[in-house]
């Protein structure tokens, strides 16, 4: 996938004007949506069975893989979690953030965080809207993906770049340069 490799983020941006964009959210999404969708998610934070935390997540629309694992505390999109795919067998670490929305003074903008199967996701990450997560690809705990990672590395760091390849081959003078 060309847009893999260029690691560019895919966002739909929503020009606003008068007052910013947070304080019209109203215009982005139904006023019972955000409502609704916390309910869900803010208690799966805390819920220790896994199962349930799964139901409560795909009851958002979130597209949400079988034996797919998140950790205490860790927050998904409430505004947006449809935008929001976590492949089979993944794993989001404790007080990780997936958001799939910016609000900006000027403009809002959304875009689809897709998260492949078998990808651990460390804690205190966030992950950006826009970006793809490689399958088998491991994010270190507090990084910030901001562009997408391609499947099989070690990634790590504010931003996150590309430490090294997993298959145990060295990360490319290019991946590291992202």
């Amino acid at each position: 996938m060309a847009a893999l490799d260029q690691g560019r983020r895919r966002l739909t941006i929503i020009p606003v004007r008068g007052p910013n964009s947070l304080a019209q959210w109203r215009r982005f999404v139904p006023w019972w949506r955000p409502i609704r969708n916390f309910l869900l998610i803010y208690p799966a934070r805390f819920s220790p069975s896994l199962r349930l935390k799964r139901l409560m997540y795909r009851l958002t629309g979130m597209r949400v893989g079988r034996g797919s694992s998140v950790g205490l505390m860790a927050m998904f999109d409430v505004f947006f979690p449809e935008l929001i795919e976590l492949g089979e067998n993944s794993m989001v670490g404790y007080a990780a953030t997936i958001l799939a929305h910016e609000f900006l003074i000027d403009q809002c903008r959304t875009g689809k965080v897709t998260i492949g199967r078998e990808v651990v996701i460390g804690a205190n990450v966030t992950v950006l809207p826009g970006v793809s997560v490689g399958d088998r690809t491991i994010v270190s705990a507090g990084s910030l993906v901001n562009r997408d990672l391609p499947p099989g590395v070690l990634a790590g760091g504010m931003p996150a770049r590309i430490i090294r390849r997993l298959d145990g081959g060295e990360a490319s003078t290019s991946a590291r340069a992202q």
